[in-house]
C-alpha cells in the first residue's frame, strides 16, 4: 500500500468509483483558458499531478484505491458518490469531512477490519480496569518522552520533561501528563503565552488540522487490527466516537506539533490554511521514520502499535509496541 493522503480543499470535484480506482474530476474555479497551470506536486490532487489548468471542466484522474489511506473532503462543492465511499472503505481507508472553514468535523471509517473482529471487540470491551490503566502508563510515558526529544530538536532542552517520564504511574493518578503540557507548550513556540486551546485563532489551528489526519490514520490502523476505535482505555467522552484512537495517537502528536511550529515560522501563526499551509502540515504524516534499528513509515508504526494493543486485550503481550526517538529519513512527497 502506498498510503496516500488525498486532500480534496482547492476547488469543486467529484468523486466515483470504477474498476476499483477512485476518478477525480476536477473542475476549475470558470477561469480563464490561459490561467497558468499548477506546479508539480507528486501524489497530490488539488495542485500538480491531478489538477487540471484552471478552467478545465470534467478532466479525469485516477488513483488506485489500494494506494489511499486517508481522503480530507475539505471543500464544499467536492460530491462523493456512494460507490466511492464503499470503495475507499472496503481497501480500509479513512474519510474525513471538513466544515465551512476547512477544519475536519467528522471522519468515516470500515466497520469490518479483520477476520476476528468479534473477538476483538469482546475482548477489548471485556478489559479490566488495571489492564487499561497499564496501557495508559505507557501511552503517556511515550508521549512525554516524545515531547522531550521535541524540545529538544527545536529548542535544544527538554524543559525537565525527560525527569517527569518516570513520575508516570499506573493510569498517571498524579496526571503527569497535564504538567508536563504546562511546560511543554510554551517551550515548543517559544511564547510564554501559548496554550493549547481548539477555537484560538493562532496556530492551534495548524494543531487541530495536523491532529484530525493523524487522528484518522490511527483509528484506520485500529480498525484493521479487529478493534473498536469507541472503546478507549483513557478517553470516554460519551460524545466521542474515535476514544481509542484518541488515546492511541499520543505519542506521534510531538511530530505534528513540529511541523506546526516550522509552519508558523514560515507562514506566521496567523496563515489560514491554505494548500501550501496544509502540505507542510501533513508532510510529517509521510515519508520514513527510523527507530529502533528500522525504517517505516508513520502508517506502519501505527499499525504495529495497533497490533499490538489487541495482543495485550487477547492476553498475548503486557506491552504496547510504542517506537522511541522517531527520526525522519527522508524528506516526503507533499501533500495538498
Amino acid at each position: 500500500m502506498t498510503n496516500r493522503i488525498l486532500d480534496f480543499s482547492g476547488g469543486a470535484a467529484y468523486l466515483r468509483l470504477e474498476n476499483e480506482q477512485l476518478v477525480i474530476e476536477r473542475r476549475g474555479d470558470g477561469g480563464t483558458e490561459n490561467a497558468p497551470s499548477p506546479q508539480p506536486s507528486p501524489g497530490v490532487p488539488g495542485e500538480g499531478e491531478l489538477a487540471p489548468r484552471a478552467g478545465a471542466w470534467g478532466s479525469e484522474i485516477r488513483v488506485p484505491l489500494a494506494d489511499i489511506a486517508v481522503v480530507v473532503l475539505g471543500h464544499s462543492q467536492v460530491t462523493c458518490s456512494a460507490g466511492a465511499l464503499a470503495g475507499l472503505l472496503r481497501h480500509g481507508a479513512a474519510t474525513v469531512v471538513c466544515d465551512r472553514d476547512h477544519l475536519p468535523t467528522g471522519m468515516l471509517l470500515p466497520i469490518a477490519g479483520h477476520s476476528t473482529q468479534a473477538e476483538r471487540f469482546a475482548a477489548q470491551a471485556g478489559a479490566g480496569l488495571p489492564t487499561k490503566k497499564r496501557i495508559w502508563q505507557q501511552i503517556v510515558r511515550r508521549k512525554i518522552a516524545a515531547q522531550a526529544a521535541t524540545l529538544e530538536a527545536l529548542r535544544q532542552i527538554d524543559g525537565g520533561l525527560r525527569a517527569m517520564v518516570p513520575r508516570v504511574k499506573s493510569g498517571d493518578p498524579e496526571n503527569v501528563e497535564a504538567q508536563a503540557a504546562q511546560r511543554y507548550w510554551p517551550l515548543l513556540f517559544d511564547n510564554p503565552e501559548f496554550r493549547r486551546r481548539r477555537d484560538a485563532e493562532d496556530a492551534n489551528r495548524f494543531l487541530n488540522y495536523g491532529y484530525a489526519v493523524l487522528r484518522a490514520v490511527t483509528a484506520r490502523g485500529i480498525c484493521a487490527s479487529g478493534l473498536h476505535p469507541s472503546l478507549g482505555v483513557h478517553h470516554h467522552n460519551r460524545y466521542d466516537a474515535y476514544c481509542l484512537a484518541d488515546d492511541l495517537m499520543e505519542p506521534f502528536r510531538p511530530l505534528v506539533d513540529e511541523a506546526a511550529v516550522e509552519c508558523a515560522g514560515i507562514h506566521g501563526s496567523d496563515a489560514a490554511l491554505s494548500s501550501a499551509v496544509k502540505r507542510s502540515l501533513l508532510a510529517p504524516l509521510l515519508g520514513l521514520y527510523r527507530a529502533e534499528g528500522e525504517a517505516r513509515t508513520l502508517f506502519d508504526w501505527i499499525a504495529r502499535a495497533s497490533a499490538s494493543l489487541a495482543a495485550v486485550f487477547l492476553g498475548e503481550s503486557d506491552r504496547l509496541e510504542l517506537p522511541e526517538g522517531l527520526v525522519r529519513e527522508d524528506e516526503p512527497d507533499a501533500a495538498e
